[in-house]
């Protein structure tokens, strides 16, 4: 690697926290429920009926904006993305393309090349509401498919191509999370699904300014997976380059059992998924003083609050990361202190 540099953009799909589906009345509460018991005409599809956008899952996507640092739109507009899977009962899947919700923020990391304390911005280039697919189940020679999950409220957070260790995803991930968690949007639990994490890796020579062929690895549910998975990728792009040989671009899997990525298909480019405005959703007009009113609602968010916690608490900077990251260990730790405890 001493003759190659990383360059890596994350996306990341987080399930919001609503009662309801994001386009119909469905109960949210799919995890652990018997399959296909949450559906409805609207989340399965079905000839004639008409989509409702879900003004909580909305606000639930400005609030995510805001703590990033984001530009609001005046107007998002939902597109339909042809995306043909069995898990998409409609055969295309409701999400924002041209016009989404919120642009241009940052999230700021640990810089490790600067001084203790120094920081360094992971810009955010949007930021979306969306609507999640079914869940397929593959036992022994058939496919099964349960659509509770199909019509969830997701939302979807894009970076520009900021990253360039698996250690800097490490932390971008990890301070991601605990915004989602500190606002209360999100669960973002890996392990059930609820947060997913999809890297695109290149690499250039160092010095380079232009980037390299990217590859997608799809899914990822967990901060070990993530790491292991660029550790691999810059790897394996590594020796082809150094044999002359042209990375494709593809999306991958992770091989978990075999600590590997494996090729899933070509990966494919925005024209191939036709995106056009969704003709049964008018566009949102997103009025100043809704956003005003979301912007004065927002919580104490972590970065705030382990600079309180470092001054107020005179805790050391790990100290107070730990204390900060989880909004409930926050909590009881403040609690504590508030009944008497040094």
């Amino acid at each position: 690697m001493a003759n190659y540099e990383a360059v890596i953009g994350m996306e990341v799909h987080a399930q919001l926290l609503t009662k309801s589906k994001v386009f119909c009345g469905c109960d949210a509460a799919v995890f652990g429920a018997a399959p296909n018991t949450h559906v409805c005409p609207v989340c399965l599809g079905l000839p004639g009926v008409l989509p409702v956008t879900n003004r909580k899952a909305v606000e639930l996507t400005i609030m995510v904006g805001l703590a990033l640092n984001c530009e609001i739109a005046e107007a998002a507009v939902f597109a339909r993305k042809n995306y043909f899977y069995p898990d998409l009962p409609k055969a295309y899947q409701i999400s924002m393309y041209d016009f989404p919700l919120c642009l241009a923020g940052w999230l700021e990391i640990d810089d490790p090349e600067g001084p203790e304390g120094a920081k360094r911005r992971i810009r955010i280039r949007r930021v979306h509401l969306e609507e999640e697919t079914a869940k397929s189940f593959h036992v022994g020679d058939h496919s099964l498919v349960d659509f509770n999950r199909a019509g969830l409220p997701l939302m979807e957070i894009v970076t520009e191509p900021d990253i360039h260790t698996p250690e800097e995803a490490r932390q971008y991930l990890v301070r991601l999370r605990a915004t989602l968690r500190s606002l209360g949007v999100s669960s973002a639990d890996m392990e059930k699904g609820a947060m997913r994490c999809e890297p695109n890796i290149s690499l250039r020579p160092v010095g380079n300014d232009r980037l390299g062929t990217k590859v997608e690895v799809k899914n990822l549910n967990s901060f070990r997976a993530v790491k292991h998975a660029l550790d691999y990728e810059i790897e394996r792009q590594a020796r082809m380059l150094d044999r002359g040989e042209q990375v494709r671009q593809v999306t991958m899997g992770w091989d978990e059992r075999h600590n590997r990525t494996v090729e899933q298909r070509v990966k494919e480019e925005s024209d191939d998924y036709r995106y056009f405005p969704e003709p049964d959703l008018p566009p949102l007009r997103i009025s100043r003083a809704w956003v005003d009113e979301i912007r004065a609602a927002l919580p104490e968010l972590p970065e705030a609050k382990e600079k309180r916690f470092r001054d107020e608490y005179n805790l050391t900077a790990a100290e107070a990361t730990i204390l900060a990251t989880d909004r409930d260990v926050a909590v009881y730790f403040e609690r504590a202190v508030a009944a008497g405890r040094e």
